[in-house]
């Protein structure tokens, strides 16, 4: 399957900031950021990066995750997005890289998650993940994030729960929510709502 260049993607991702992007106004909810990195790797092609958190954290241990974390004071989120993917893997990007943001997500845990989308040159295996945060490292491919989402029903809510089918698993929400979107987004140039799909029960802590 033929995908967008990067160029295309970058206009696509600019283009939803500037005129679909919504905004949760749920001042209830702490702020949080996500980096969606778009990693043009020499050997892999362009691909995002996604994580697995350590075992050792506090928050959702073990889980699958963007680099990302809360929104310190007199931070916003593209500077807490920034923080975050230089603290995780020792990418350093300036505010050129950012490209744009994807719809805000309320999560169940008490955040609303802003993806803030970002393109960077270089190789996967020079990044340095923090063993503190990081335990394992993934370059996606957009031909590999390319998948269809799959929808279950649960008994502890009306709203379908999203899961992406991708490196060997089923990737949840809130990380599978900005990951769909970001495919609709970027490869297929649709505008495609995702605060209507549910996480796991396991993830509402």
């Amino acid at each position: 399957m033929t995908h967008p260049s990067p160029t295309e993607v970058a206009a696509r991702v600019r283009a939803h900031d500037r005129a679909d992007r919504r905004v949760a106004d749920r001042p209830d909810l702490r702020a949080a950021a996500v980096a969606v990195v778009v990693l043009d790797d020499p050997a892999r092609g362009p691909g995002v990066l996604l994580t697995r958190r350590t075992s050792r954290l506090r928050d959702h241990p073990g889980q699958f995750a963007l680099p990302g974390g809360s929104v310190d004071p007199g931070e916003d989120v593209v500077t807490a997005a920034r923080r975050e993917l230089d603290e995780e893997l020792g990418l350093r990007l300036d505010a050129g890289a950012v490209l744009g943001l994807l719809d805000d997500y309320p999560t169940r845990s008490g955040y609303v998650i802003t993806p803030v989308v970002m393109a960077a040159p270089g190789a996967v295996g020079d990044l340095r993940p923090s063993p503190n945060e990081v335990s394992e490292l993934f370059h996606i491919t957009l031909d590999e994030l390319d998948v269809e989402p799959r929808y279950l029903a649960i008994e502890e809510s009306p709203r379908p729960v999203v899961q992406m089918p991708l490196i060997g698993h089923f990737i949840h929400a809130p990380t599978a929510a900005v990951l769909l979107q970001f495919r609709e987004v970027a490869l297929h140039g649709r505008t495609t709502r995702v605060d209507d799909l549910e996480q796991p029960v396991f993830a509402w802590r």
